[in-house]
């Protein structure tokens, strides 16, 4: 397939009812490996590119290893490729369309866009954010690529008190609706586990609903009755490899 052909089925591939699952991967590796493993697209997980470098998550990965680690991804595995881009390495709208366009060249055919200002406080008011979906919706569509933009809100991520995550429905809502609204091909709720709520947000989005798998979240199936378009892993896979693997050490290194 070619990028605009992944692009679509990428974006096919997003079904209330009928989640794609996405196992976060974080390097050319891990992307043959979840591919043979009978993935239809594949994902990057922010945390986990970061931490594979050395790096913490927040946009503490220099961009160009991003872009470079995207580049791999495409070249090795012929699937279609989302790479979580956080706040798109800029609070300005001109700015996140050109570094989301380095994506695009890199051959990645959709991302995960936050709404939380990084390296400062809170979350953008919803017409800023609304603003920088729009712009790179543009650019994207100067390029005449169907890019698939995961508009993501950290409401729920961001408050730590589940019992208070009923009083944020209502702003996710309003946000989700602005974001499809300025060109958000989906709308991600990572934070979210609490069944009803999600089944709430979902009925109420004009865009495919992506849940973060997480403890405590329902699973895939159930997922799927509250309709779901999508579901996704996170930083959990790396976290399992990396378990693994200090184990498997601690066992060779461990006195005998």
């Amino acid at each position: 397939m070619n990028q605009n052909e992944k692009a679509k089925a990428f974006d096919a591939l997003h079904r209330k009812g009928d989640p794609v699952v996405l196992y976060n991967i974080w390097d050319a590796g891990t992307a043959k490996a979840v591919a043979d493993g009978g993935a239809k697209a594949l994902a990057t997980g922010s945390w986990s590119v970061a931490a594979a470098h050395g790096y913490a998550d927040g946009e503490k990965l220099p961009m160009s290893v991003l872009v470079e680690t995207a580049k791999s991804i495409t070249a090795a595995v012929d699937l279609p490729l989302s790479v979580d881009f956080e706040g798109a390495y800029s609070a300005e709208a001109e700015g996140a369309a050109a570094n989301v366009a380095k994506l695009v060249e890199a051959g990645a055919v959709g991302i995960n866009f936050e709404d939380q200002v990084l390296g400062g406080n809170g979350l953008y008011p919803i017409e800023r954010q609304a603003d920088r979906i729009s712009a790179i919706r543009a650019m994207a569509e100067g390029k005449g690529i169907p890019f698939f933009i995961n508009a993501r809100t950290d409401l729920f991520l961001a408050e730590s008190d589940l019992s208070k995550h009923a009083g944020l429905v209502d702003e996710a809502i309003e946000r989700g609706k602005a974001y499809a609204a300025a060109g958000g091909s989906g709308f991600f709720v990572p934070g979210l586990i609490d069944p009803a709520l999600i089944e709430k947000i979902c009925a109420a989005s004009p865009l495919p609903v992506n849940i973060m798998m997480r403890t405590g979240a329902p699973d895939v199936k159930a997922l799927a009755k509250l309709g779901v378009g999508r579901v996704s892993y996170g930083p959990g896979p790396y976290r399992s490899m990396m378990e693994k693997l200090k184990q498997d050490a601690a066992a060779i290194y461990s006195p005998l």
